[in-house]
Order: structure tokens, then C-alpha cells, then sequence
């Protein structure tokens, strides 16, 4: 079909086409004030995850001059504080994820916020100088589990809040947005760690008080508390969205005429909804109906129930809708998608790039990549070797984390997650393939070169899209949940190369661990083949049709009886 019948076809239904937003406007990744304070709320979790996932490391670095007198840290405590935020954000996801289908968006978030703040202030107040250096440790990393529920309960809160109030044709830029707040996050985490070490180089340097940095540290994750803060009221007073409205009627009231919900849903695609309570339900002539509706009609029901007695309800007909709806092959394949992208994306490049800083103790990076750019930071004093890893790690960061991300950003609408994907995941297996393949023979600069593009194409790529493809595909009775499952897999299995990234590697050898994570990225592009092309597709609007046909086809085997 060409594409001006296509565009025709996308007029009728109520949508307008990318094409003609961009004719008539601007570019997709041009943003309006209404859609830049949705960012602007949505994206501080995922600053606030790299920003901690980052500064993790030069922590526990700062901690052992402060508690081991710049003696290494007790193994088994270094990986359960370093592992103690993934850990945390597997139950967020799933918890947060569930939560915000079964009691809606608006009821939820903020709360992850909340106990990201919770957790941030009672990490600050770890006292070093009152506890034995194990136990400070162990206060730390079960603070860290907390901040880490709150950090992966972000993950399908702002996916979902920002996937139902979005643009149909710029649904995919403004996840893109969202998602490249990682990437500020721990540049910024570096930047902030680079200020405040020079900062105390006289205390530290010049008078040789290494213990200070007690105060580095703490000044450092305290920062980190001003974008949180900045946002919270922001969640808390957000409303329900008309499409989260619309698709629990939808689904309350399938034995009802569906086109209703449909003209409504297709009303709600066309435009990103704002988010204040005036914004949100002015409403359509539709909505302002059924409200009326709903106010005169009988509610003996409601009133004689507690709030906690139909809160229950909700969650157990949530549960019951999820596996109804995925228990068909079409709706399970895609989630198998999700989660199999994400988590073999996750066990090839997370560990190897996300973080410079090399976190979970696994010293790839700080051994490799730093001493190729000269900031391993092996020589000088205390203060000094802290400074250039630091240093080191700001560099790493803007060589090409940062700009993968906006290019994401500028091409997703036009070239389609699909694509995108599969493309990131071939070229980070191409360029991992070099790197296990002349490992031991690139020169300085061909290696910074290589390692550049490797995260380049991470991030224009599926680092990217395995977050935006679970807000997109699935229907928004089951996003957030189906979008924490995902995120969890991806979790998992970060958490799987970080146990087992340094035992391979003194087994086997760097070079023979490259070479799994090139294989994990070859499979992670043919396993993007279960998943559709959702550029411009309405999880909601394909629902609806299959309630339709299920309908019919009810009818007729009752007419064939």
C-alpha cells in the first residue's frame, strides 16, 4: 500500500501521521513545554540510577581509606554493597511494575521516588565512626537494597506514565529522552566526583588526611538528592491519564459496545497529554459522558466495601487479566522478546561498559580501559590516584555513552525500533568480536577507537530500545507490569556476568569471555525477530480489534450451535 493511502488511512482513525507533524511543525525530537515537564519528572529515575550505579565504586574506593587504612575491602562485603542496588531493583520492578496496573499510575507514583530519598539520606548517615568497619559496610549495602527497590520500581513507572501520555508518533522519542538520562546520570556522577576530590585536594593531598574521604563520598551521594527532591511533588499530584482510564473501562466492559473506547482511544493517540489535573481531565465530549454515567449510577456496592477491600479486588483481577492475556502464544512470544533482548544484552554489555568505574569489583575496565587513556590511576598519592580514575572515567563517559543516546533520540521514529535494534546488537557484536579477537595486539589508539564505537552503538542500539520496545508493545492494562518483567530479566542477568565475568576471565581468559558476550549479542538480534515494528502501532487499538474478533467468533460458533 502506498504511503499516502497509508497516511489516509491514519487521518480516519484519528491519528495524525509523523509526516505531517513534522510538515506542519517541527521534528518529532523537538519537544513542547508540555511534553519537556513530563521529561523533566519521568527521567530524574534514570539519572538518579546511573548516578548511583556510577559513584558506587569511588565509594567503597573512598571507604577503604576510611575504614581499612587504604587496604582493599573484605571480598564477600565489596560484592554484597555492590550488588545490594540490583538486587533491590529486580523486587522493584516487579513489585512497582504490578502495583501501577493493578491500582493505576497515579496511585503509585512518587512512592519509588519516596524511598529512593528514604534510602539516599539513611546511606549518608552510615556511621563510620560508631560501627567496626564490616558492619558500616553491611549498613550500607541493606540501605542500597532499599534505594535499589525504589530505582527499579522507576523502570516501568516512567515507561508506562510517559508511554500512555505520549504522542502516538513521538511516543518512541520521549522514551528515547527518558532513557537517555543513564547516560547524564553518570556523567554527572563523574563530573560531580572529580569536582569534590579537588575540592579536598589540600586536606587530603597537601596534608595528607586520606580519611577524609569520608566526606568526598558523602557529599557526593548527597548531591544526587536535589534532582529528587526537585521532582517529587511533580509525581505525587500527577493524575490518571485518559488512556490508563479508557483501557481498565475497556477492559471492565467488554461485553459492551467497544466503539466508545475506541473513538477514545484513538482521540488520546493523537496528541501528549499534560500533567496537571486540569490537563488531564478536561476530557472529550466521550469522557464527560461516561462520567456523568458513572455518577448517577448505582454505587450501593462501592460504598458498603473499604478501600482495601477493593484495592484487593483489583490486584486479583489484575493477575487473572495478565495471565489470561499471555497465556496466548501471539501476546507470550512478545514478552519472551522482551525479556530474552533484554537480558542477553544486559549479560553481554552491562558489565564490560555501562560503568567505567568498573562496579561489582570487576576491574575490566579500570585495568584495561583506563590504562589505555593513561588514568588507571596505579601511580602517585592517595588523593591523586583517586583523581585520575575519576578523571579517567569522565573521559570514558563522553567518548561515546552520551552521544549513542541521541542518536537514538534524532532516528527512532524514522528508522523504527526494530531496526535500530538489531543493527546496535550486530555492531556491538562486531566490535566485541575485534576486541576478543586482538586483544592482546591493539594499539592505544585503535582500542579507543574500538571501545568508543563499542558504546556508541550500545546506546544507538538495543540498550535503548529494550526499554522503550516493553512500553510500546504491550497494551496499557499490562504495560508497567509486562515492562518491569522485562527490566527484571535485564537485571538478572547483569547481576549473572558480574558473579561470573572475573572467574571466567582468571579461568578462561578475557579474550574467550569476549567472545560469550559476542555470542549473547548475535543471539540477542535474532531473538528481536519475535517482537513487531511498533513504530506508529496502538498496543490499545490492536486489543480492542482482538476483543472484536473474539466477539464475533463467539457469535457465530453460537449461531453454528
Amino acid at each position: 500500500m502506498s504511503s499516502a493511502q497509508d497516511n489516509e488511512r491514519e487521518r480516519a482513525s484519528g491519528v495524525v501521521p509523523l509526516e505531517e507533524i513534522e510538515r506542519n511543525g517541527k521534528p518529532a525530537f523537538v519537544l513542547s513545554l508540555t511534553e519537556v515537564k513530563l521529561l523533566g519528572i519521568a527521567g530524574v529515575g534514570f539519572f538518579l540510577d546511573a548516578y548511583d550505579l556510577f559513584i558506587i565504586n569511588p565509594v567503597l574506593t573512598m571507604l577503604q581509606y576510611r575504614l581499612y587504612g587504604g587496604n582493599a575491602l573484605p571480598v564477600g562485603l565489596h560484592g554484597f554493597v555492590n550488588a545490594a542496588a540490583n538486587i533491590g531493583s529486580v523486587i522493584g520492578q516487579f513489585t512497582f511494575g504490578y502495583l501501577a496496573d493493578a491500582l493505576g499510575r497515579s496511585a503509585i507514583y512518587g512512592k519509588e521516588l519516596m524511598l529512593i530519598i528514604f534510602a539516599t539520606i539513611m546511606c549518608l548517615t552510615t556511621p563510620t565512626g560508631s560501627l567496626s568497619p564490616n558492619n558500616s559496610l553491611i549498613y550500607l549495602g541493606v540501605f542500597r537494597i532499599i534505594l535499589g527497590i525504589g530505582v527499579g520500581g522507576d523502570y516501568p513507572m516512567s515507561a508506562s506514565v510517559t508511554s500512555d501520555r505520549s504522542n502516538l508518533y513521538k511516543r518512541g522519542t520521549m522514551l528515547a529522552y527518558i532513557f537517555a538520562n543513564q547516560g547524564w546520570g553518570s556523567f554527572i556522577g563523574s563530573l560531580n566526583t572529580v569536582i569534590v576530590l579537588a575540592c579536598y585536594k589540600h586536606v587530603m593531598n597537601d596534608e595528607g588526611e586520606t580519611s577524609k574521604a569520608d566526606g568526598v563520598w558523602r557529599i557526593v551521594v548527597a548531591l544526587s538528592l536535589i534532582p529528587a527532591f526537585a521532582t517529587l511533588y511533580g509525581r505525587l499530584t500527577m493524575p490518571e491519564s485518559k488512556r490508563f482510564t479508557e483501557a481498565r473501562r475497556m477492559a471492565e466492559n467488554q461485553e459492551a459496545d467497544l466503539e466508545k473506547e475506541i473513538r477514545v482511544l484513538k482521540d488520546v493517540g493523537h496528541g501528549t497529554e499534560g500533567i496537571t489535573a486540569s490537563s488531564s481531565h478536561s476530557g472529550s465530549d466521550i469522557e464527560k459522558e461516561d462520567r456523568v454515567q458513572e455518577s448517577t449510577a448505582p454505587s450501593s456496592q462501592q460504598v458498603s466495601e473499604s478501600p482495601e477491600a477493593i484495592a484487593t479486588k483489583k490486584e486479583k483481577a489484575q493477575i487473572g487479566e495478565f495471565i489470561e492475556y499471555f497465556s496466548e502464544w501471539r501476546h507470550a512470544k512478545v514478552l519472551m522478546g522482551t525479556c530474552i533482548c533484554w537480558f542477553l544484552l544486559d549479560i553481554a554489555t552491562r558489565e564490560l561498559i555501562f560503568l567505567p568505574s568498573s562496579f561489582y569489583g570487576i576491574n575490566l575496565n579500570q585495568n584495561v580501559v583506563l590504562t589505555q587513556i593513561g588514568f588507571a590511576g596505579k601511580t602517585g598519592s592517595d588523593w591523586e590516584k583517586l583523581f585520575k580514575v575519576s578523571t579517567g572515567n569522565l573521559i570514558v563517559t563522553a567518548l561515546g555513552f552520551v552521544p549513542g543516546y541521541y542518536a537514538t533520540v534524532l532516528t527512532i521514529e524514522k528508522l523504527g525500533r526494530k531496526w535500530i535494534q538489531i543493527q546496535g546488537f550486530l555492531l556491538a557484536a562486531l566490535f566485541l568480536g575485534i576486541l576478543a579477537g586482538k586483544f592482546n595486539t591493539l594499539s592505544h589508539a585503535a582500542f579507543i577507537v574500538n571501545f568508543a564505537l563499542l558504546q556508541f552503538f550500545f546506546n544507538f542500539g538495543a540498550n535503548a530500545t529494550t526499554y522503550c520496545y516493553p512500553a510500546e508493545v504491550f497494551p496499557t492494562r499490562f504495560r508497567a507490569f509486562a515492562h518491569g518483567i522485562s527490566a527484571a530479566s535485564g537485571k538478572a542477568g547483569a547481576i549473572i556476568s558480574a558473579l561470573a565475568f572475573n572467574a571466567l576471565s582468571q579461568d578462561i581468559g578475557t579474550p574467550a569471555v569476549l567472545w560469550i558476550f559476542f555470542g549473547c549479542c548475535i543471539a540477542g538480534a535474532f531473538f528481536t525477530l519475535l517482537l513487531p515494528e511498533v513504530k506508529g502501532r496502538d498496543p490499545d487499538l490492536v486489543l480492542a480489534q482482538e476483543i472484536r474478533e473474539a466477539k464475533a467468533n463467539s457469535q457465530v460458533l453460537k449461531g453454528v450451535s
